[in-house]
């Protein structure tokens, strides 16, 4: 347990231990303040004081915490064995206590001034719900937690007023922010307790200001109100800002908008008084968010809030409103002012220059940081927490119009959703969210420190205030670096990465300026524009142009849209392989579905979906070109479940229907095509973005192929008549990759035609309309077309090239018994059922079962003449100039390598292994591995090597457009290849390539001692 292994740690480092600065105590009365407290005695530590020692150890300043506790010693007087007893026992207390006391000199001051304070740090915040801190405020003013709230004409009210209710309302209010410190850094101190994180902590922090608001307005409305009846008025709090975004600091203004009904002087006595209370005994409320700032009046009536946003309000006041939400007062007017003035924050980006005037005030708070400060200061500054906070507002207030999954008051949940919906990048919503959380959680140690508000980080040659801060943030020194370093860093990294995704998604409006050009309304030159695109990583800048200006000129609305469109495109194209490439299949694209209505409303709407297709673009030629034909895929990039789980029976279903309400040969064909088209590109499209594995790729297209066959069989019969007067029934029998559910993207169809007679029909009559049956199936599919050919290969049938296309049953029985050599049996192993009548096809397979796994294994002759055929393959059929390290079907290690290699031991043990008799290879070698046929590390290394050599052939043919067997050993094309198997664009893809080889090798030599030697 984790407990346990840190009490073991300690324990090590007593043995020996002579000195208090084995625990990080470095002040000269250490050992005379562990002395009083009882825990060190003749130069050592006491028996049981070693779970403290260590705790102090792990504080953020040893000497500090224990100053505060020898404080509190003191203060306790004779109740301090009580507590030091404790500290050994409780781990929760220790944790919390000993954290508090070595991060906050003002938190240690108020537990010595309130030593019994101590025993609430027993328990987690956790265990107290959000309204407990309202309960706990109200009581301590004297109100009635249940009554009606505060604000309201018979809400609560406090029976303390005047300094007694602020005393009492502020010893409470630090208390209770006592504790949510202690449980933010407890897991400092004692590395097993849980980890609140910012997100919890700033909420509790909000939560805790929300209480402190209604207490102070409990205090404020027995002040004010008539001593015996009701209020007249009613008065909401709107809490802004931080408090309303839940995301408050530790010490920080607390930004309120007070709406009200009723005797409106009264309501602004009552709201001055909440605020003076609050102010005295908690924190400044600030309400200069209102209407015309501090010049207008405190308080406002509802419809003078309405009438104010309607005429005169400006851009930044709609961008304050996005965090507004009532959190005191009358719930009802509060809710009312949020329905009433919620729907203008998304109008705001429609108002003339709004992302200008947003991109200007955000330069305008950066301007005025010192430059001496600049790179300290943790929330104006540059890659601070405004750059992150304004680029969320800016992307919310722009797409929040439409999707109102967006409309979050607070940063990072608002952060987490702009990346879940697509509209930046889940890479840079989650490097976007990480950053800004360690940043928060810098401020938040920083002002605990002292409960002074500061945003300042330590500078480079503060040594003790860098320890101290890395220390307080959970951060160790490590082999080579020491904490303050470590903390130096990651402060460096965490700004930078913030600096960086903001001019990204920040300033990415900008390149409306590129898109636009050469169009009116120009804000680059041309000679700018093509820096920008080069500097994007456009190799052919001034084609780039081109194909922006034909995509946006004129005035049309589909120009304006492209308009907008393109610059986020455009930066998703620079992180493609091939930018230029893909702008120009964009262009293809777009023009080609110009007349579709959906099309640019679905790439403006969605953003997953202009993220998803600039991957798809700057990576393959081949999905392109079936975009073209087959446009309704564009919508399922929006929808990921159903981009990827497509069941294949469905997909048979909907072939077979389709092809089946055709009364045409041609037009049944063509409507088997137009799916097979659509399931290829959605399948291709899902494999691309990383959202399919290989097997589900593999089966994918094996399922897409054998319902292309059955369709296609199906209107081949149907054109032949009545299905009562049909000489025979027919079956396809998939072999090769289709019997294994292995097909790639190029790959052809290998099949056996076989037929069966039926009644009153005999064998020759049963094959001659079989025949004509086949060989009708094979022209249509194999007909020229733009798609991706359809190949039904039989040359795997008996007698190959020479014999004829379909047999009956019982030949294929005759001539398996009397005729058939053994790569004949070889190939049988991947013979599976596919389309047809079921009945016939596995009658088929049972015929041909003591064929492939032939009764007492594989003979040595036949062994031999196995090895024999394969090193002819090895020696002959590698073409021309091709690297046999990197060709993934018959170079070394390949794919022919792993499965002769499995179909070796298939022929020679699956009569004795019934798992072997698979026609899948994976399955096959696991099964191998399993029956200890295989050395379990030479399983691993033929599958990994067969699975690298499927992926690159796959992605190889998806990138060039066409089947291809040879990775790309350089250039773009071998970074797309890269790319489609998931490196990441910053990793050199050479890395790929020595993976291929390194992997292949490995095989290789696997398959020389098991298929060769073996």
């Amino acid at each position: 347990m984790p407990g346990l292994q840190a009490r073991e740690d300690v324990n090590t480092r007593l043995r020996g231990t002579t000195s208090p600065a084995r625990f990080g105590l470095t002040e000269q009365r250490a050992e005379e303040q562990l002395r009083a407290a009882g825990w060190w005695l003749g130069g050592h530590p006491t028996e049981g004081s070693e779970p403290v020692l260590g705790a102090l150890s792990r504080s953020p300043d040893p000497d500090l915490a224990l100053r505060g506790l020898d404080r509190l010693r003191e203060a306790l007087g004779a109740d301090w064995p009580a507590l030091a007893e404790a500290l050994r026992d409780d781990l929760g207390l220790r944790g919390r206590l000993v954290a508090v006391l070595g991060a906050s000199t003002a938190l240690s001051d108020f537990l010595v001034a309130n030593p019994d304070r101590w025993q609430r740090l027993a328990s987690s915040t956790d265990d107290q719900p959000a309204d407990g801190f309202t309960s706990a405020l109200l009581t301590a003013v004297g109100a009635d937690p249940s009554g009606p709230p505060p604000g309201t004409p018979n809400g609560a009210r406090a029976t303390l007023r005047g300094p007694q209710a602020v005393r009492a309302l502020r010893l409470e209010y630090r208390g209770l922010l006592c504790r949510v410190a202690a449980n933010d850094l407890a897991h400092v101190v004692e590395p097993s307790l849980a980890d609140p994180g910012y997100d919890e902590v700033a909420g509790q922090l909000s939560d805790l200001a929300v209480a402190a608001l209604r207490a102070a307005l409990a205090v404020a409305a027995a002040e004010v109100g008539p001593a015996d009846g009701p209020l007249p008025c009613e008065l909401a709090v709107i809490a802004m800002g931080k408090c309303g975004g839940r995301e408050l600091n530790y010490v920080s203004d607390v930004d309120v908008v007070f709406v009200a009904e009723g005797d409106l002087a009264v309501a602004a006595r009552l709201a001055a008084g909440m605020t003076q209370v609050a102010g005295q005994a908690c924190f400044e409320v600030d309400a200069a968010l209102r209407p015309e700032g501090k010049a207008g009046a405190l308080v406002r009536t509802l419809d003078g809030h309405v009438s104010y946003y309607r005429k005169w309000a400006r851009t930044w006041e709609f961008q304050a409103l996005l965090k507004a939400r009532p959190v005191a007062g009358d719930p009802e007017l509060g809710e009312r002012y949020l329905a009433a003035l919620g729907p203008q924050v998304w109008t705001a980006a429609d108002r003339d220059g709004f992302v200008t005037d947003v991109q200007a005030m955000r330069r305008r708070v950066e301007d005025h940081v010192p430059s001496g400060i600049a790179d300290r200061e943790l929330k104006l500054g540059r890659g601070g927490l405004r750059d992150v906070e304004f680029a969320v507002q800016l992307l919310q207030l722009v797409h929040g119009r439409s999707d109102e999954a967006l409309r979050i008051p607070t940063t990072t949940q608002a952060l987490a959703a702009l990346g879940h919906g697509g509209y930046i990048g889940r890479t840079d919503a989650m490097e976007f969210g990480e950053s800004y959380r360690f940043l928060r959680t810098l401020e938040h140690r920083l002002q605990l420190q002292r409960m002074l508000r500061t945003h300042l980080f330590p500078a480079d040659d503060d040594k003790a205030g860098l320890r101290w801060l890395a220390r307080a943030a959970g951060l160790r020194s490590d082999s080579r670096r020491s904490a303050d370093e470590v903390l130096l860093v990651e402060y460096r990294r965490h700004g930078n990465q913030v600096r960086r995704l903001h001019e990204k998604l920040f300033y990415r409006p900008l390149l409306q300026a590129v898109a636009r050009v050469p169009a009116e309304g120009l804000r680059l030159t041309t000679k700018q524009a093509v820096a920008r695109l080069a500097a994007l990583g456009f190799t052919a800048p001034d084609g780039a142009l081109r194909h922006i200006e034909a995509l946006t000129e004129g005035v049309s609305r589909r120009a304006a849209i492209q308009g907008a469109l393109l610059p986020v495109l455009l930066d998703l194209l620079a992180e493609t392989p091939d930018p230029d490439g893909g702008l120009l299949a964009y262009r293809r694209v777009s023009e080609a579905l110009a007349e579709t209505p959906w099309y640019l409303r679905l790439l403006r709407d969605e953003g997953a979906v202009v993220e998803r297709l600039a991957t798809l673009l700057g990576t393959s030629k081949l999905v392109p070109d079936l975009l073209v034909r087959a446009p309704e895929v564009l919508r399922l990039l929006a929808d990921t479940p159903a981009l990827v789980g497509r069941d294949p029976a469905e997909v048979a279903t909907s072939l077979r229907s389709a092809v089946g309400r055709q009364r045409d040969l041609g037009r049944a064909v063509a409507a088997a095509r137009s799916l097979r088209r659509h399931e290829l590109l959605r399948v291709a499209s899902a494999d691309l973005l990383g959202l399919l594995e290989l097997p589900a790729v593999c089966g994918a297209l094996s399922s897409v192929w054998a319902a292309v066959l059955e369709a296609a069989l199906d209107a081949a019969l149907w054109s032949t008549g009545a299905a009562a007067v049909r000489p025979a029934t027919i079956a396809v029998i998939g072999m090769g990759r289709l019997g294994g559910r292995e097909l790639g993207y190029g790959s052809d169809a290998d099949v056996l035609f076989v037929c069966e007679p039926t009644e009153g029909h005999t064998d020759d009559e049963a094959v001659r309309f079989a025949g004509s049956v086949a060989e009708t199936v094979r022209r249509l599919l194999g007909s020229p077309s733009q798609d991706p050919p359809l190949e039904v290969d039989t040359d795997l049938r008996p007698e190959g090239r020479n014999g004829p296309l379909v047999r009956s049953l019982d030949s294929y029985r005759a001539y398996y018994a009397q005729w058939s050599e053994v790569w004949e049996a070889q190939a049988l192993l991947r013979a599976r059922f596919v389309a047809g009548d079921r009945g016939l096809g596995e009658r088929f397979l049972a015929a041909v079962q003591p064929v492939r796994y032939p009764a007492g294994g594989l003979d040595a002759a036949h062994a031999r003449e196995i090895r024999r055929i394969k090193a002819r393959v090895d020696a002959e059929r590698l073409p021309r100039g091709a690297d046999p390290t990197t060709h993934t079907k018959l170079g070394r290690g390949g794919l022919a390598d792993v499965e002769w290699t499995i179909q070796l031991l298939q022929l020679q043990h699956a009569h004795e292994v019934p798992a072997l008799r698979t026609p899948s290879t994976l399955a096959g070698l696991a099964a191998a591995a399993e029956a200890g046929l295989l050395d379990a590390a030479d399983a691993e290394e033929l599958r990994a090597s067969w699975v690298i050599a499927t992926r690159a052939r796959n992605a190889a043919t998806l990138v060039r457009g066409k089947q291809s067997d040879q990775v790309p050993t350089s250039g773009r094309e071998l970074a797309a290849v890269a790319s489609a198997l998931g490196y990441r664009s910053d990793v050199d893809p050479g890395e790929f390539l020595d993976e291929y080889r390194r992997t292949t090798r490995r095989a290789r030599a696997v398959v020389e001692r098991v298929f060769y030697e073996g």
